[in-house]
């Protein structure tokens, strides 16, 4: 229940110009799939640990993860 409701708050303070639908769609992603986005975490926090800036790291964590994230976001 907490942890749902912190999801929620993350996703509404980091895509502010998203529309709802489309939140609620990364929630569900989210919480059906927690070990993904927790590696994709990780993954970005030791990029960004080596110095590379914040956007590149994701971008580039992203695009090693999209099939995965591709099928997590159409279910």
């Amino acid at each position: 229940m907490f942890k749902e409701f912190f999801i929620r708050k993350m996703v509404a303070s980091k895509m502010k110009g998203v529309p709802k639908e489309q939140q609620e769609q990364f929630i569900k992603a989210i919480e059906a799939n927690p070990e993904l986005f927790e590696t994709i975490a990780k993954e970005i926090q030791a990029k960004t640990a080596t110095g590379k800036d914040q956007m590149s790291a994701m971008m580039e964590v992203m695009q090693s993860h999209k099939e995965e994230l591709s099928k997590a976001l159409s279910q």
